[in-house]
């Protein structure tokens, strides 16, 4: 998997997360776990998902990395956000996560960087999410992990276009777009730099 500092040069290599190659190998075998703790097979799993059974096998097998949207697709089949997902293959989630033991995951061929800065937990409905997208960087989701759920979208870097079942915003730095997803969603980062944005993710 690609580092951070290899997809936006402008990103220093203490920013990237420990551990990266660890976070896959985890990541594929939670991905494997979850599918057999419903008895499916690959094919009802691709049925389920709309992704092809070959993508699925290869992901949980760590010959891909996934994408931010075909994880997006497997978080909505098992009823999980991103970050419940990513916080399953961290041992000992805790209350104080510093800046060097925070989750980062990259997906390289969509050019998006995501850091889970304030892991979910049992019990708590928010969490906080920072993403970073290159330059030309485009990331569609098909339909929200967990539908109604509520997010937070506050620009802190560039300019972003956020559309959300259908609507264009565009949120320069300061910006703040409130909503509540049930339907499609893409972010795609305007200009020449990177857009940095923290998302406040509130589960129904």
């Amino acid at each position: 998997m690609s580092r951070i500092r290899d997809i936006i040069p402008d990103v220093r290599d203490e920013d990237a997360g420990p551990g990266d190659d660890r976070v896959d190998v985890l990541l594929a075998a939670r991905l494997a776990e979850l599918r057999g703790e419903r008895g499916w097979s690959l094919e009802e799993l691709a049925r389920r998902s709309g992704v092809s059974r070959s993508t699925l096998s290869r992901a949980e097998r760590r010959e891909i990395s996934p994408t931010a949207a075909l994880l997006g697709r497997l978080c909505a089949v098992y009823g999980r956000t991103l970050s419940q997902l990513l916080s399953e293959v961290e041992t000992e989630p805790a209350h104080l996560v510093r800046a060097g033991a925070q989750t980062v995951w990259t997906d390289a061929a969509s050019g998006f960087v995501r850091r889970s800065v304030s892991p979910p937990q049992a019990g708590l409905r928010a969490e906080v999410v920072e993403g970073t997208l290159r330059p030309g960087a485009d990331v569609a989701y098909d339909r929200p992990p967990v539908p109604g759920m509520e997010q937070h979208v506050w620009v802190l870097e560039g300019s972003v276009e956020m559309t959300v079942d259908g609507n264009a915003h565009i949120l320069r730095a300061g910006d703040c777009l409130r909503t509540r997803l049930w339907g499609p969603t893409r972010f795609r980062c305007l200009g020449t730099e990177p857009v940095r944005y923290g998302v406040v993710v509130v589960l129904p």
